[in-house]
């Protein structure tokens, strides 16, 4: 009897480890989750904002003004 409840504790350790790996590796996957969203996030508004000023340009005749560079 002795070995069976060894048995069973062993068993129950195993399986704590194992969850305590898992809860782990979920946390880890959630940040990076939301690291990846906020990424996401912040290109979807630069390409809104270029998007923006392609359009301001193309309304505005199509051309951007002709600047002399500096060393003239």
């Amino acid at each position: 009897m002795a070995e069976t409840d060894s048995s069973v504790e062993s068993r129950l350790e195993d399986l704590e480890v194992l969850s305590s790996h898992q809860a782990k590796t979920l946390e880890e996957l959630s940040e990076e989750l939301t690291k990846a969203f906020s990424t996401i996030r912040h290109l979807q508004l630069k390409v809104e904002h270029l998007t923006e000023r392609v359009g301001s340009v193309e309304a505005g005749g199509g051309r951007p003004e002709a600047t002399k560079p500096p060393h003239y």
